[in-house]
């Protein structure tokens, strides 16, 4: 088995994401649209002085490139990053909306739906091809999501949002492999950071007192915000986007995991037939990548 270092990156960050809801469920008591602000705002912070003070030359070599771009290259760089901005906060405030308020499993299905929109969105708008056993594996996941939102619409409508959100947003990423990454992914907090700071004044709570709330928000923000954001850029300068999207299946399987084992929230029949089938279709998607020799195109 070869596996190089773009899908070493794409599943370690959906690994890590996996464990999110240990860190997001603690502060459960808090507004969703608190931590969506808190969140955004610190890791804004904390990657600009990475930038500042850390990787000075890298910042300087992309400016230099950006102005020897075309003003057609130039336009779409802008466009993608200021997109990929836009989605990542819609993503993120849906999605921490969902664990708190609505179910842990609402907040996993979106991310069991997600991989599929991502892969039918790759092959009509990249025109990424995928194999016929690749496309079972699709049909797999289409009917282990049938199953689970049978007699769940409601959790369902969210988990569609969230889902063709992260979608989009791996999509437009994808064609966003000019400049560096870590800096990219800067550019958009600043985005999301001057979107949401108008908003700050009126729609956020009283200024959080305890040290708890702090705590966690930095582990949500380092570890379960930078890391993997970065981890999840850079695998799409290497792979395929229906790869990555298929790949995200690792966080929902965590999530289902802990939600019986962590949270002790109930578990169905169907449940554990759906899941079973994504597990299945996950082996299937990669069967080139666990049981052939051959590496991940490079791009």
């Amino acid at each position: 088995m070869q596996i190089n270092k773009y899908y070493a990156s794409a599943l370690t960050s959906f690994v890590i994401w996996g464990f999110f809801s240990l860190a997001l469920k603690p502060l459960h008591n808090y507004p969703s649209l608190d931590i969506l602000f808190y969140r955004i705002f610190f890791a804004t912070f904390i990657l600009l002085l990475i930038n500042l003070f850390f990787r000075k030359s890298i910042v300087f070599k992309d400016v230099e490139t950006f102005q020897n771009l075309e003003s057609k290259l130039k336009y779409r760089f802008l466009f993608l990053t200021v997109l990929g901005g836009f989605l990542l906060i819609f993503n993120w405030f849906l999605f921490i909306y969902a664990v708190n308020h609505v179910s842990l499993k609402s907040a996993s299905f979106a991310y069991l739906i997600c991989p599929i929109v991502t892969t039918i969105l790759a092959y009509f708008i990249l025109k990424e091809k995928l194999s016929k056993w690749q496309w079972f594996s699709v049909a797999l996941c289409v009917v282990s999501c049938g199953i689970l939102s049978y007699g769940n619409l409601a959790e369902l409508a969210y988990s569609l949002v969230i889902a063709f959100s992260f979608a989009l947003y791996l999509i437009s990423q994808r064609k966003n492999i000019v400049f560096d990454k870590f800096l990219i992914l800067t550019l958009q907090m600043v985005i999301a950071s001057i979107v949401i700071l108008p908003f700050f004044p009126h729609y956020a709570g009283v200024i959080p007192t305890e040290s708890l709330f702090y705590i966690l928000l930095m582990v949500i923000v380092v570890l379960f915000t930078i890391i993997p954001l970065y981890l999840n850029l850079y695998a799409l300068k290497g792979m395929n986007s229906s790869a990555v999207g298929i790949l995200m299946y690792t966080n929902p399987l965590l999530n289902f995991m802990l939600a019986i084992f962590y949270f002790h929230e109930e578990i169905t029949f169907n449940q554990i037939i759906s899941y079973s089938l994504i597990l299945l279709s996950i082996v299937i998607f990669n069967e080139r990548f666990l049981f052939r020799k051959s590496e991940i195109k490079s791009v």
